[in-house]
């Protein structure tokens, strides 16, 4: 965080998984909130001086399926630290994103999107809008993570109405540069364009049978289509503790490394049919100009782990993205 501050951004993503509830041994609004407060004092290292946006993720367990009617559940106390700690963007001149409050919580604030100089930026958020777990349930921090089996991933879903927003931001901006953010394609699985087929993001079924209009009466197209057609020129996730750079039909899929991972593991380098593979521990800068997007992977070491031939700032993988045409 100190390095990745030192690099003066003009802002901090994170990308998920960031304040996990799963391990907690009781559940109550105060153990829930102890995750927010501990890394609030961690992300205030780069806080002080650049806004922090957050992407939802799995773990954070705030999400539709745990709701109950009441105030008190995982989700309702989840998104209440969330907001309260970490206020994100709620549509106004500036910001648009997620109008619809939720009973006991308000504004979600859970995706939302903004344009600052070359670029448009959107935060997407399957987790709050799906009715059936989207990945891991509660207490069960496995499920969902080995390709779905047993389940039918039609069911998870971004809804109509987030659905229809990014359509609208992405098909009527004209920023020369459109990064899109989520904790996942799908919000589950693993894999990057390995998976873009699949299911709403790329229409057809695990057997290749594209049920596309079918299960999505009243959108367009896919999501990756969506991406292809409006001139995405990257799309950010996590979940998968690995840095991983992949292209498909022209859109950049960029997959986040665990950001402190002492042991420097190359996690679930299994699921990606991609030579650009790197293990955490690190950081992904990101520099725009009106010529071009550079992404950067900078590495990190603890000091005992520093070599004459690795040391922290290195700069581990790099690319550039020129702007689109004719879109």
């Amino acid at each position: 965080l100190l390095a990745a501050a030192a690099d003066r951004p003009d802002f901090y993503v994170t990308i998920g998984d960031d304040f996990s509830v799963d391990t907690l041994r009781t559940l109550d609004a105060n153990t829930v909130r102890e995750p927010y407060l501990h890394q609030r004092y961690c992300l205030s290292l780069i806080g002080q001086s650049a806004p922090i946006f957050l992407v939802n993720g799995n773990h954070e367990q705030a999400a539709m399926c745990n709701l109950d009617g009441t105030a008190n559940n995982v989700a309702v106390w989840a998104q209440t630290a969330r907001n309260s700690l970490f206020p994100q963007p709620a549509e106004d001149a500036f910001y648009s994103g997620d109008a619809q409050p939720v009973e006991h919580i308000g504004l979600l604030r859970d995706y939302y999107a903004w344009t600052w100089g070359d670029a448009l930026f959107v935060m997407i958020d399957p987790y709050w809008h799906s009715p059936v777990p989207v990945d891991n349930t509660l207490g069960s921090r496995d499920k969902g993570e080995k390709g779905g089996e047993g389940r039918d991933l039609w069911k998870v879903t971004l809804g109509d109405a987030q659905y229809q927003w990014l359509k609208t931001t992405l098909e009527q901006s004209t920023a020369k540069y459109k990064f899109v953010f989520a904790h996942h394609v799908m919000g589950t699985m693993r894999g990057g364009t390995d998976i873009a087929d699949l299911y709403e993001w790329g229409g057809e079924d695990r057997d290749g049978i594209n049920r596309f209009a079918e299960q999505r009466p009243g959108w367009a197209m896919p999501i990756h289509q969506l991406f292809v057609r409006t001139g995405v020129t990257v799309f950010f996730q996590g979940h998968d503790h690995i840095f991983v750079h992949q292209q498909l039909d022209g859109v950049t899929y960029q997959t986040l490394p665990l950001p402190a991972d002492p042991y420097y593991k190359l996690y679930n380098d299994q699921a990606y049919q991609s030579s650009d593979k790197l293990p955490g521990s690190g950081y992904t800068r990101v520099t725009v100009t009106p010529d071009k997007v550079t992404v950067s992977y900078i590495r990190q070491y603890l000091p005992k782990d520093e070599t004459a031939d690795h040391k922290s700032g290195e700069l581990a993988f790099s690319y550039t993205i020129a702007p689109r045409r004719g879109l």
